[in-house]
């Protein structure tokens, strides 16, 4: 009998314990049903939120430059502006490169030919000879090539000065021939350009029943970008092209007058024998 009471009571511990249990939970699960509730509400009211009050992103780069004046006259230009802007692109690139090139090709000749006859004088041609090798450029080049050749003869050392001088001359002039050929070629394009845009004009004048102005400006337009972008490049790579023939042409005065110099002080110190004539 009293196992009985003890198990009977036990159960409705058990009971009592399992309902309270049950109503917790189901209290929880309310609560974050409510949250739910509260949080699916404050995305709505997001959304809805008028598009003035969202943030837009700002613009790009590449959305900045389709929208700047440079792209936009580019794009109107039509399709030669293409070849004209690989024509720009090339003559830049031969343009930095001579630039470099002629500027590190330029050297003192009065200091140089001072250290090289000092030499010759005092300590005789293979002096001389290293003092041309030390020194960076053409006309340390050429006087090297000509004090190789001492031993030999003025001929010898007039024929090595003249190789050497065609050689020397030939890398500076490397890269002209395409200056000049872009500075012929890129006004052709853009005139080109010109007739393709006035063809334009004119086809859209013989369609339209009545001639308005905004039928043709688009033809126009494409023909006067076009050849303005064509003399806009071809003007300066003309001018660089012309400023570069003038430093040649100074550098080889320069190398004519040096060998002579060179020459005339072998022949002066018996270090070479003068031509027969």
């Amino acid at each position: 009998m009293n196992r009985m009471k003890f198990w009977l009571l036990l159960l409705t511990v058990a009971a009592g314990l399992t309902f309270a249990w049950a109503c917790q939970a189901q209290e929880e699960t309310t609560t974050e049903e409510a949250a739910v509730d509260t949080s699916i509400a404050e995305m709505l009211k997001s959304l809805e939120a008028p598009p003035e009050e969202v943030a837009v992103p700002e613009e790009g780069l590449v959305a900045r430059m389709r929208k700047s004046g440079l792209v936009t006259l580019f794009l109107k230009g039509g399709a030669f502006m293409y070849p004209l802007l690989a024509a720009s692109i090339i003559g830049v690139a031969v343009i930095i490169e001579r630039a470099i090139t002629l500027s590190r090709a330029r050297t003192d000749v009065r200091k140089l030919m001072k250290r090289v006859l000092d030499a010759l004088h005092s300590k005789g041609v293979e002096a001389a000879a290293h003092e041309c090798e030390r020194t960076r450029g053409p006309i340390a080049a050429i006087l090297h090539a000509g004090l190789k050749r001492a031993e030999r003869g003025t001929e010898a050392v007039e024929r090595a000065i003249e190789t050497a001088g065609t050689i020397e001359t030939s890398f500076l002039e490397r890269g002209l021939i395409w200056l000049a050929t872009l500075a012929t070629i890129a006004p052709m394009l853009g005139f080109l350009g010109t007739v393709s845009g006035m063809i334009r004009a004119f086809n859209a004048i013989a369609e339209a029943e009545q001639v308005n102005a905004k039928l043709v400006a688009s033809g126009i337009s494409e023909a006067l970008i076009t050849t303005a972008t064509g003399l806009l490049i071809a003007i300066p790579i003309q001018a660089f092209h012309n400023f570069f023939v003038s430093q040649i042409d100074r550098f080889i005065i320069e190398m004519e007058e040096s060998t002579a110099d060179l020459v005339d002080t072998l022949v002066m110190l018996g270090t070479v024998k003068e031509k027969q004539s």
